[in-house]
């Protein structure tokens, strides 16, 4: 053994064990009992329907038989000019369900800005309003896209399944776990009167932990991703409530909100937390993961590296991985509020106006604190996972073979010189 191994500590030649280590359940075990506990007390009793759901109508299904185009009345020109309506006619429509099923009914054909255009054989959605002035009971809202939902849904499940084959399905589960996570818990609990922020953080912690265990196995590389995407919360979650305080958000954007606002006891700034929480665990967990794995790798590559370069390699990577991932968040809201700023540019107000108007700003109330709870997640997810990469070694294994001492070289025979000795050495033994 030369001077320079020497010096190199036994574990620093080990390779990563993927166990999880026990001082990480003293994390896990405590956040998972909490989680529970949480779903346990704010799952929701009971939300009661909205009386202005039941006073707007109820929908139901239909299937388009013919359409009959005419000219518009010139009499209604006024009002058609207000409704923007270019066709006008009927259109027949044999009812699918309701209390007139397998019924026909005739229709006026859907006019205004963002109209259905029907035709011959589409499944459509009708609203049912038996009380209705103008004397027609059925009205034609919108498109039936259920089937064509379904065959999307079926082709993403076979690609998902192809390509990632068990793992594929696993992530297939943990997807499903999520929606019933949304739908069934975060949503009605809402809606309930719970706080919204605090079903945020237990929903999203319960949907991280079953996911990223589900997708990715019990090892230790998971378990570091779960740890780091825990603490990011927390950190985007106190980052996010500051924003929201200091820029005065209320929550309340457009009419979806306020009507949500008048119908229901809901704390509409802890909405705009909990929404903020919501959308960057998905970038999050994204990040944990491939950073734990990232050092994972490497540590198994070179086993005589320690936690500290471990720990910088891994930054260099997640560095890169942080840019590219900064702008995907920043487009995705900016994708989502693309109409809103096409309709602000076209009114031509002021930049300061535009950018300080409460809808601007909860955007980027967002974007900063999604942004700084991804940058938080990178060093701290890496530190973790090179910590644990050298602390936790792997252990040998008792069935390998051992390896056999090597023998000792023997002792070169003294060489015989007739000037020192008369006698050679075969002699002075």
């Amino acid at each position: 053994m030369n001077e320079d191994s020497a010096k190199q500590p036994m574990h620093s030649h080990a390779v990563p064990n993927d166990a999880v280590p026990r001082a990480a359940l003293w994390i896990l075990v405590p956040a998972a009992a909490v989680t529970l506990l949480g779903m346990i007390l704010l799952w929701p009793s009971g939300v009661a329907d909205a009386e202005a759901v039941d006073a707007y109508g109820t929908e139901v299904d239909g299937h388009v038989l013919a359409v009959h185009e005419t000219e518009c009345d010139e009499a209604d020109a006024e009002l058609n000019e207000q409704l923007q309506a270019t066709v006008c006619g009927d259109v027949v429509v044999r009812l699918l369900t309701g209390v007139d099923a397998e019924q026909e009914a005739i229709v006026d054909i859907p006019s205004g800005p963002g109209a259905p255009v029907v035709e011959v054989g589409d499944d459509v959605i009708l609203i049912y309003t038996p009380d209705s002035v103008s004397g027609q009971q059925y009205h034609i809202i919108d498109h039936d896209r259920a089937s064509a939902l379904w065959a999307l849904g079926v082709a993403f499940a076979l690609a998902v399944v192809a390509f990632g084959r068990w793992k594929g399905l696993r992530s297939l589960v943990s997807l499903a776990i999520t929606f019933a996570v949304v739908l069934l818990f975060m949503v009605p609990a809402v809606l309930d009167g719970s706080s919204p922020i605090l079903v945020a953080v237990v929903g999203s912690a319960a949907i991280m932990l079953v996911s990223l265990y589900l997708g990715h196995g019990w090892n230790r590389t998971t378990t570091v991703a779960v740890v780091g995407t825990l603490a990011s919360l927390i950190v985007t979650v106190l980052l996010a409530e500051a924003a929201v305080n200091l820029t005065k958000l209320n929550g309340v954007l457009d009419e979806n909100t306020t009507n949500l606002a008048l119908q229901y006891p809901i704390d509409m700034s802890g909405l705009l937390l909990a929404g903020i929480l919501i959308g960057a665990l998905g970038v999050i967990d994204d990040v944990t993961v491939s950073q734990a794995a990232t050092v994972d790798e490497v540590a198994k590559a070179n086993p005589k590296w320690g936690s500290a370069r471990l720990f910088k390699s891994g930054m260099r990577v997640g560095r890169d991985h942080l840019t590219s991932v900064v702008n995907t968040l920043v487009l995705a809201y900016a994708g989502a509020s693309l109409p809103l700023l096409v309709l602000i540019s076209a009114a031509n107000r002021p930049l300061e106006q535009v950018l300080t108007s409460q809808i601007i700003a909860t955007e980027i109330v967002r974007s900063v604190a999604g942004t700084l709870g991804l940058i938080a997640a990178v060093p701290i997810t890496t530190w973790l996972a090179a910590y644990l990469a050298r602390r936790n070694p792997q252990p040998k294994d008792p069935k390998a073979p051992k390896e056999k001492p090597k023998p000792r070289p023997k002792p070169e025979a003294a060489s015989w010189d007739e000037d020192e000795s008369p006698y050679p050495p075969s002699h002075l033994r």
